[in-house]
C-alpha cells in the first residue's frame, strides 16, 4: 500500500467512497481488522479505496475526526462523513457499508 504522500484531504474528496481505518500499531484489535481489510480491499478495489491512518503519526487528522478509540472506520465520499464505525467488525457489515454509497 505504499503510495507517494497524499493530502488526506485530497484522498477523501473522490466520488468513489473511500473507507477510512483509524489504527496504531500497538493496537490488537487494529491488527486484528488487518487482514479483513486487505481481503475487503481486494474485493472492492474497482468500488472503493481503503486507507490506513495511523493515529500516532497523524494526531492532527484523528483529532480532527474525534477519533477516541481504535480501530475506528470512517466512509467518507467527496469530503463528507458518510458513516463511522468502531471497534473489530466482520468484512460483510464493512462491505454492506461501502455498497450503500458505491
Amino acid at each position: 500500500m505504499s503510495q507517494p504522500k497524499t493530502s488526506f484531504a485530497s484522498l477523501i474528496q473522490s466520488s468513489q467512497p473511500v473507507l477510512v481505518d483509524f489504527y496504531a500499531d500497538w493496537c490488537g484489535p487494529c491488527h486484528a481488522m488487518a487482514p479483513v481489510l486487505r481481503e475487503l480491499a481486494a474485493e472492492m478495489k474497482e468500488k472503493a479505496n481503503i486507507i490506513k491512518v495511523d493515529v500516532d503519526k497523524n494526531p492532527q487528522v484523528a483529532q480532527a475526526y474525534q477519533i477516541m478509540g481504535i480501530p475506528t472506520f470512517i466512509l467518507f465520499q467527496e469530503g463528507q462523513v458518510k458513516w463511522r464505525g468502531s471497534g473489530v467488525m466482520p468484512k460483510t457489515q464493512l462491505k454492506n457499508v461501502i455498497e450503500q454509497f458505491a
